[in-house]
C-alpha cells in the first residue's frame, strides 16, 4: 500500500522539526522535493539540507518542478483549482516513475503546518488515496514563530483572534468583535489599507531563518517602513515569506 506523509517542517529552521517529523522523513522510501522558479532555489535548498542532515540519500529524492498558477482574470477559485490539479499530476508522475509498483512510504515536506493555510491536503485528495493512506505530521506554524520572535501572546485574555488572508482583509475589512488579526498570504501589503486608531503591527519575514527580519510599531508609523523593508528584502533574495499580527485595543461585543 502507498502511504503519503505530509510532514510539517516549520519555517525553515531545522530545529523546528519534531521527532515525529524526523522519523517520518528517515523512514520514507521516497521524498518528493518541489522546485519553484530559479529565484526561489533557496527554498528547495532548505528542504534538501534538512534531508541531508537526516541521512536521506539522493536515490530517495524525487525532484519535480512546480507548475505556475494562472493569475489573469478574476476567477481566483478556478485558478487555484487548475493549479492544484496541475500539481497533483506532477506528484502522480513522480510516484509512477519512482515507485512503479504503487507501494511504499512517501514524504512531502510542507512549510509550517499542513493544516493551516496550506493546500497540500487538498492536492493529496486528488490522488484518489484512501483516508488511511494519507498521514499528517504537524509542524510549527509561522504564526507561532512570529509570536515567539516578538515575545507576545497570540490572544488577549479571554479574547478571540482571527487568522485570515491579505485578500480577505482588503475585501472585507476588519471584522467586528475581533481585536487581534493574524494575516497570512499577503503579497499586497494589505495593512496599508487599515486606517483605524491605535492599531499595532507585529511583522516578520523569513521567520526562523538566518535572514529573519522583525518590525513592530503603531501601524500608521510602521506601515511605510515595513513595506519598504519588504520590497528591499524581496529584491535581495528573489522571494519573501512574511506574516503579521494586527492588534487594536478596546474591541469587544
Amino acid at each position: 500500500m502507498l502511504e503519503l506523509f505530509l510532514v510539517g517542517i516549520g519555517t525553515g529552521n531545522p530545529d523546528h522539526l519534531t521527532r515525529e517529523a524526523e522519523n517520518a522523513i528517515r523512514n520514507a522510501d521516497l521524498v518528493l522535493l518541489p522546485h519553484k522558479e530559479a529565484n526561489k532555489a533557496e527554498l528547495a535548498q532548505v528542504r534538501l539540507t534538512m534531508l541531508q542532515q537526516l541521512g536521506v540519500g539522493d536515490e530517495r529524492i524525487a525532484h519535480f518542478e512546480m507548475p505556475q498558477r494562472r493569475q489573469q482574470g478574476d476567477d481566483y477559485g478556478q485558478q487555484v483549482d487548475e493549479w492544484h490539479d496541475a500539481i497533483a499530476r506532477r506528484w502522480q508522475a513522480s510516484l509512477s516513475a519512482h515507485l512503479p509498483a504503487g507501494t511504499g512510504r512517501v514524504a512531502l515536506l510542507v512549510w509550517g503546518d499542513p493544516a493551516l493555510y496550506d493546500s497540500t491536503l487538498r492536492i493529496a485528495a486528488r490522488l484518489g488515496l484512501a483516508a488511511a493512506q494519507v498521514r499528517v505530521v504537524p509542524g510549527i506554524s509561522s504564526m507561532q514563530v512570529l509570536c515567539s520572535a516578538h515575545g507576545i501572546a497570540l490572544n488577549e485574555i479571554g479574547a478571540p483572534f482571527l487568522v485570515t488572508t491579505g485578500r480577505q482583509l482588503r475585501d472585507q475589512g476588519w471584522p467586528e468583535c475581533i481585536g487581534t488579526l493574524v494575516v497570512m498570504l499577503d503579497g499586497q501589503c494589505s495593512y496599508e489599507q487599515v486606517h483605524l486608531p491605535d492599531v499595532e503591527i507585529y511583522w516578520g519575514a523569513y521567520l526562523g531563518m538566518p535572514q529573519q527580519i522583525l518590525l513592530h510599531g503603531r501601524l500608521p508609523q510602521a506601515a511605510a517602513e515595513i513595506s519598504a523593508r519588504r520590497a528591499q528584502a524581496r529584491q535581495e533574495h528573489g522571494w519573501i515569506m512574511d506574516i503579521y499580527l494586527l492588534r487594536r485595543p478596546g474591541t469587544g461585543c
